[in-house]
């Protein structure tokens, strides 16, 4: 599919000295129940792969089949399921937890292996002597409630990862039909080596107010507004966000994304850095946040030298 002459709006000015340094492009849609509310930049409805985003929408299938309910997952392993995690201990206790109620062993886990992005746990493993596992792999409780999924099922553990496996096709079902997606998007493999769907950014929002905002996806909801850091953990935007705020839902993905959803007015937006810059993400993420009022997270916009002497700031363009 060829990039339809999108327009990017200038989201991000690094300014050093009175020169400017770095800029960072993109997007900002933000939408209630029933319209879009905001556009920055026009995005002409171009599809981005959803990448981590989609973390939440696929685990709505687990409040489908009710695998929260026959295994008894606490609040902390509905949020795992749904979450990109930073791999520290608090997080792979936890799918540790979920794999022996699912009497799986690890190895089924495909999602494959790497360091954790916490650097405390990277250098916790280092100190220790020991290497990462599958179980540090941000997407691995998401991988494990696949795999609960397919025991559940009976459908079979040694391809879930396929796009033509049931669970997977039920995955994307379910995504479409949240999103309101009406027509075919490209899908492709995300890092960790499942099926991932594109659609443009304004049905990726459509897809977070109709599930956050439904009673019957409560337990996904409660799972993240009470367990900011098994979202995210060490300096990731999504759990500064949560832990910050009072009713905001937040979940970051590769590529630049970030989706935040007010559950108290039913409304919310998605930022798309065109670079994926993750700094450049949080500063337009967290200042829009801070400007519609939703809540006032503290970060700073100056730029300084190692020795604390300031020599420049960050300015966001949102309007």
């Amino acid at each position: 599919m060829i990039l339809k002459n999108t327009e990017p709006a200038k989201l991000v000015t690094y300014i050093r000295d009175g020169l400017i340094e770095q800029e960072h492009f993109g997007y900002v849609v933000r939408c209630s129940r029933t319209k879009v509310v905001e556009k920055i930049g026009d995005d002409k409805n171009y599809p981005f792969y959803l990448r981590s985003c989609a973390k939440p929408l696929q685990a709505a299938l687990m409040i489908d089949y009710e695998l929260d309910k026959k295994f008894n997952l606490t609040e902390e392993e509905i949020a795992i399921c749904a979450a990109s995690h930073a791999g520290e201990k608090v997080h792979t206790d936890i799918v540790n937890r979920i794999l022996n109620k699912f009497e799986i062993a690890p190895s089924r886990l495909k999602c494959g292996q790497h360091a954790p992005i916490s650097r405390s746990a990277q250098d916790e493993l280092m100190i220790h002597g020991e290497k990462s596992t599958a179980i540090h792999n941000n997407c691995s409780g998401k991988h494990a409630m696949m795999l609960g999924l397919c025991k559940l099922n009976d459908w079979d553990m040694d391809n879930y990862d396929n796009i033509n496996h049931p669970l997977q096709q039920e995955i994307l079902r379910k995504i479409n039909q949240l999103c309101e997606v009406k027509q075919e998007y490209p899908v492709t493999k995300d890092g960790c080596g499942v099926p991932v769907p594109s659609m443009p950014l304004e049905n990726i929002v459509k897809g977070y107010l109709n599930l956050f905002c439904d009673e019957k996806y409560t337990p996904i909801k409660n799972a993240f507004l009470n367990n900011p850091y098994i979202i995210g953990g060490e300096d990731r935007t999504d759990t500064k966000i949560i832990e910050n705020s009072e009713n905001l839902v937040a979940k970051v993905g590769a590529g630049g994304l970030c989706v935040v959803l007010n559950t108290q007015i039913e409304e919310a937006f998605i930022v798309k850095i065109c670079d994926a810059d993750m700094r450049a993400r949080e500063f337009v993420t967290i200042d829009l946040i801070n400007n519609l009022r939703w809540a006032d997270i503290n970060l700073s916009h100056l730029i300084q030298t190692n020795q604390g002497e300031d020599i420049g700031k960050v300015v966001t363009n949102l309007v």
